[in-house]
């Protein structure tokens, strides 16, 4: 089953600064990135600019949308990045997400839904086609080096 791990913004990742112990994080992240890799665990990863360099489109009806630029309100809420993993269960996932080398923050961790959830409710067309598209993300999914 497929996680995502969600890192939450700090009012220090909004302002676009990176931390003095920048260099530090990086490596610790870098290590805990490999190791997740080597386990075959991570499939993406990616941090996140600022919200100030971002955009929300809200759908109001069919077609109507309207557009507002970042920053928005509610440091909180926001998101600065992020992991996709793949675990047995909320538990492996779990003692990963309790891995992540931040000295402070925090991580909410969110199953996927993943095409069999859709039985149902959904053609079997359209659950194979899901199925063969996360079939090709596990295919370009990050690999350990030889």
């Amino acid at each position: 089953m497929r996680y995502l791990m969600i890192v939450k913004a700090t009012p220090q990742s909004e302002s676009g600064q990176f931390p003095p112990e920048a260099a530090t994080m990086f490596a610790e992240m870098a290590a805990f990135n490999n190791e997740m890799i080597e386990a075959g665990v991570m499939l993406d990863a990616a941090g996140l600019k600022p919200s100030s360099a971002g955009k929300r489109v809200r759908f109001e009806g069919r077609g109507k949308t309207i557009v507002t630029d970042g920053p928005f309100a509610e440091t909180k809420e926001l998101i600065a990045g992020y992991w996709v993993i793949q675990c047995k269960d909320m538990g492996e996932a779990l003692s990963w997400a309790r891995r992540v080398p931040f000295h402070e923050g925090e991580v909410e961790l969110r199953p996927f839904h993943e095409p069999e959830d859709f039985q149902g409710l959904a053609s079997d067309e359209v659950i194979a086609q899901e199925q063969a598209w996360r079939d090709e993300q596990m295919r370009n999914a990050p690999k350990t080096p030889a």
